[in-house]
Parts: structure tokens; C-alpha cells; sequence
């Protein structure tokens, strides 16, 4: 989710992390990941936080977070001031296509194996269960009934029976 100088294009970013708090006096920060890639806080790697673009100097587990030392962040101070950020970077390079990135789900179609188009979807919602697919029709659709793309790159969903019966009116 490092960031091309030629480009700010800001929506071909991916959301990977959250800065929290500061951590200590010497500019180290707590860093809860959004993405399985712990790698994108490794020594090296380049994070865009807001506008301004940090170098992690070097990182640590922390409980079920990072602590993260950003090049040229001192201080209580200077980590106080990032407290809150959003972290975002660039796709992987290797990232398999056939991964579920809540990028490539956003205004995709939803229909179900039958054909019957059920929305696009908007959102992808956290919930602890299964995530959730917003639809434009106010649907929620658990993503474990995701079963793939169609030849029209649609989104494919096996649903249980009546998952859609409020808002079809039946």
C-alpha cells in the first residue's frame, strides 16, 4: 500500500496502516497494520502519511501492533505529530491477482450464480465474523460467499436463501 516522485495520485494508494500514538520520547510511534503485509513496515520501506512520505528506519513487535521508528521523526514531539495518520503505499509488485483487495472490490457488480444482479458494491465493511460487502441497494453480502469473477469480471456470490428477501420485498 514506495510512492513514485512523478505521481500524486493518491487514489492508486492502498491503506495499510494507522499511526496511533507516540511511543517513548526518542520519535517512536505505535502502528496498528490493515493489510497481512507486516513487510510494509520493514527497515526501507516507504509510507506516505498524508502528505508527507516516511522512511521506516527500523520496527519492532509490539502486542498485536508495530512500534515504528520513522528517518527524521524526533522526539515526543515530532511522533505526537503523526499520531492519527493514515499509512498508505503503493500495490506490491507480487501481489497475486487472484487476492482479495478491498481496492479491486469497490465498484465491482454483484451478482449471484443465477445471474440475478444484486448491486455495486461501495464499501467493504469490517465485522469480525466475515467482512462485508456494502451494496448500492443496501445489501450486506458476507465475503466468505464470494465464490469468484465471471467472464464480465463480475463479482459472484453463492448466498443462502432469503439473504436477499427484505429488500426484494417478498
Amino acid at each position: 500500500m514506495s510512492r513514485s516522485s512523478s505521481s500524486t495520485d493518491v487514489v492508486a494508494l492502498l491503506e495499510v496502516g494507522r499511526i496511533d500514538k507516540p511511543h517513548g520520547v526518542r520519535g517512536d510511534v505505535v502502528v496498528t497494520l490493515t493489510t497481512t503485509e507486516t513487510s510494509r513496515v520493514d527497515a526501507g520501506s516507504v509510507l506516505l502519511a498524508g502528505e508527507r512520505q516516511l522512511l521506516v528506519e527500523w520496527s519492532r513487535p509490539h502486542q498485536h501492533r508495530f512500534v515504528v521508528h520513522f528517518d527524521g521523526v524526533h522526539g515526543r514531539e515530532g511522533a505526537e505529530e503523526l499520531a492519527g495518520l493514515v499509512l498508505r503505499a503503493e500495490s506490491l509488485p507480487d501481489d497475486d491477482p487472484e487476492d482479495l483487495w478491498v481496492h479491486r472490490l469497490i465498484g465491482s457488480s454483484v451478482v449471484e450464480t443465477d445471474g440475478t444482479e444484486r448491486g455495486v458494491v461501495e464499501a467493504v465493511q469490517d465485522n469480525p465474523a466475515s467482512d462485508l460487502l456494502v451494496l448500492d441497494s443496501g445489501a450486506l453480502v458476507p465475503l466468505r460467499f464470494l465464490v469468484g469473477r465471471d467472464a464480465e469480471d463480475r463479482l459472484v456470490v453463492e448466498v443462502p436463501e432469503g439473504l436477499f428477501e427484505l429488500l426484494d420485498g417478498d
